[in-house]
């Protein structure tokens, strides 16, 4: 999980075993804004958050278009890319 890129599409396991897909040109800050409840309204309360894979992309529209991919994939196959990504 490399955070180099200028854009990410990253995945969070959160506390009650949900997983949230998101997109962010800082991966860091956009973690801690997370844990701080200043995230997605999804992930406010759903804590402790883990960060479990992320992607990194060149351009935004790349970067988008995956996030919108990712989050029409059933929970079952974003599991598999989490344990292939590894």
């Amino acid at each position: 999980m490399s955070t180099d890129a200028g854009h990410h599409v990253y995945l969070l396991r959160c506390g009650d075993g949900t997983l949230y897909c998101g997109y962010t040109t800082d991966l860091q800050a956009r973690l801690a804004e997370h844990r701080a409840g200043r995230g997605a309204r999804y992930t406010r309360g759903r804590g402790p958050l883990e960060l479990v894979y992320s992607e990194d992309f060149l351009d935004r529209s790349s970067a988008l278009r995956r996030e919108a991919e990712l989050k029409r994939h059933s929970r079952e196959r974003k599991l598999r890319l989490i344990a292939d990504g590894r």
